[in-house]
C-alpha cells in the first residue's frame, strides 16, 4: 500500500498530523496532493510542549514539513480490502491470447537480437562503416 493511496482514502476522516518541529494537528482531512500537501478543517493544533492548544477552522500543511500522520484503523483496512480486489483483478489478466512470453512462447520474431546477431552483424561483419575500404572517410592524402 502506497502513503498517497492511504492518504486519498482517509479524505474526509479525522487524522493527527505532527510536524517535524513538534506541533499536532489533529483534523478532518479535506484533501491531499502529489507532494503530500495536506488540508485539513475542523483543527486542533497543540504546540509542541503541549501547553498551549488553538482550534483552527481550517489550515493548510505543507508536506515536508510532516514526521508523521496517524490515520484510522478502518481507513487502513478499507484500503487493505481495495488493494486485495484489485490484486484479484490483475490475476486474472494476461491468461488470453498475446501474453508476455515465458514457456512456450512463439519464435524471436523479425526484431533485433536474433540468433544471428539481429540485423547487420555489428561493426566486424557486413559493409562495415567508416574504415578503411575504397571510397570511404580514411585517411585523406593531399
Amino acid at each position: 500500500m502506497l502513503p498517497l493511496s492511504l492518504l486519498q482514502a482517509a479524505q474526509g476522516e479525522e487524522m493527527l498530523v505532527e510536524l517535524k518541529n513538534g506541533d499536532t494537528y489533529n483534523g478532518v482531512l479535506v484533501n491531499c496532493d502529489t507532494w503530500m500537501n495536506v488540508n485539513l478543517k475542523n483543527i486542533i493544533c497543540t504546540s509542541k510542549d503541549g501547553d498551549r492548544f488553538w482550534k483552527l477552522t481550517e489550515c493548510y500543511i505543507r508536506g515536508n514539513t510532516i514526521k508523521y500522520i496517524g490515520v484510522p484503523d478502518k481507513v487502513l483496512d478499507q484500503v487493505n480490502e481495495e488493494d486485495l480486489s484489485k490484486r484479484d483483478r490483475n490475476a486474472m489478466r494476461g491468461r488470453g491470447r498475446g501474453g508476455r512470453g515465458g514457456i512456450g512462447s512463439r519464435g524471436e520474431g523479425r526484431g533485433r537480437g536474433g540468433r544471428e546477431g539481429g540485423r547487420g552483424g555489428g561493426r566486424s561483419g557486413g559493409r562495415g562503416g567508416r574504415g578503411a575500404h575504397r571510397g570511404g572517410r580514411g585517411t585523406h592524402a593531399q
